[in-house]
């Protein structure tokens, strides 16, 4: 493997060379094709004849940071640089630049523009917006895509390799074209379909989402309504988890000084939540003690739900975060003898989900109107946890 990677970065470089000299034509993407197959990119189409000439926008799924360039190898067309700083890097990837910073209004009037020109190659768009290994399903498609033309050819990419995992989540596309590299081939199946017309009067949304349809059933696999938001809230969770937590001072330079990860302890609300027990204890003594803390902050929760996920997630905010957001089903304790004060009516209601429990207002704060947008309702996440710990505080 590392034989490979260093032959292929030398071949690599005269592949980059070659398909900047040579002007975009039918000579220039089979020599490109041939020399990629010897850097293990091995492009494979189905059913070439239903390539429209006169197509002039390509819809295709998001597998990897490479797709644009892999289909141009077949067919010319040009991508659009979505994100990323304009300049050499964006240049030398393959993308397009169209100097446009501004909202996605001004980027489908520039695409509109640019393909009124019958001279300009097609666009390769990808709807999806964020690239996943195409094994489960597709994220929702974007509506701005659809609305540039009123006829689009969807293209369904499949790529598989040995030994590494293709589209690693937060994986960048230096550590993707290394991977590459490295392993001895990555198979790129190319099918084409048919064109796919706007019914009349049919808005971009649904235009998007039928076309979505088509390719999952192409692929095999689910239409989704996850959007690319929502995968990258997904990860900042999976990193916030997976994250070392950091005490500030107490190193020997007086900077951060990061802690070993022990269960229980937690970064929350930008203040560490220690264990009660030291690091040596039983893991039953470890849960009851963090159980004991979030039953602390949250006493109408069942002491018995709050272990039974605790032993899941290992983490004292984690499982705070579940039973707030209402991932965790359960019943409100009843309140006794005043001890514990009674749950607000719109957390009972959060909590208990289908079970419909709505317990009596109690100065305790109450949560919020349910967010639309995942960076409002993780805002408003940690506002309620902060009012919770104050309140438990008191």
């Amino acid at each position: 493997g590392l034989c490979l990677l260093v032959l292929r970065v030398f071949i690599g470089v005269h592949v980059f060379l070659i398909s900047c000299a040579l002007p975009d034509s039918v000579v220039r993407r089979f020599i490109v094709r041939v020399m990629c197959s010897v850097l293990g990119l091995l492009v494979r189409q189905s059913d070439p004849r239903l390539r429209e000439a006169g197509a002039r926008v390509f819809i295709a799924n998001h597998v990897t940071p490479f797709d644009h360039n892999v289909v141009s190898l077949l067919t010319s067309c040009n991508t659009p640089a979505l994100s990323g700083a304009p300049g050499f890097i964006c240049w030398s990837r393959g993308f397009m630049e169209l100097g446009v910073t501004g909202s996605r209004a001004e980027l489908v009037d520039s695409l509109k523009e640019y393909s009124a020109h019958q001279g300009n190659p097609p666009l390769l768009l990808f709807p999806e917006e964020a690239a996943t290994n195409g094994r489960a399903g597709l994220l929702r498609f974007s509506s701005w895509p659809f609305s540039i033309l009123d006829e689009v050819q969807p293209i369904a990419l499949q790529v598989r390799r040995p030994l590494v995992a293709v589209s690693v989540a937060d994986s960048s596309w230096i550590t993707e074209l290394l991977w590459t590299f490295f392993v001895p081939f990555t198979v790129y199946q190319v099918r084409w379909m048919p064109s796919v017309p706007r019914q009349a009067d049919e808005p971009s949304e649904d235009f998007a989402l039928r076309v979505q349809e088509l390719l999952a059933m192409e692929l095999g696999v689910v239409s989704t309504r996850i959007t690319a938001a929502d995968r990258t809230e997904h990860m900042k969770r999976l990193r916030h988890t997976a994250r070392l937590p950091f005490a500030p001072g107490g190193g020997p330079e007086g900077g951060v000084l990061a802690v070993e990860p022990q269960p229980g302890l937690c970064f929350c609300g930008g203040s560490l939540v220690p264990p009660s027990l030291p690091r040596g204890a039983p893991k039953d003594m470890q849960v009851v003690a963090m159980a004991r803390q979030v039953k602390e902050v949250l006493p109408h929760v069942p002491l018995e739900v709050i272990r039974t996920d605790l032993v899941q997630t290992n983490c004292v905010d984690t499982t705070i975060a579940n039973l707030l957001e209402g991932r965790v089903p359960f019943f409100p304790e009843s309140k006794e003898a005043g001890d514990l004060p009674a749950p607000s009516t719109s957390q009972a209601a959060a909590a208990s989900g289908i079970q419909g429990s709505v317990a009596a207002p109690s100065p305790k704060p109450a949560t919020k109107q349910f967010a639309k947008s995942p960076v409002e309702r993780h805002l408003s996440l940690q506002e309620r946890k902060r009012a919770l710990y104050n309140y438990a505080r008191r």
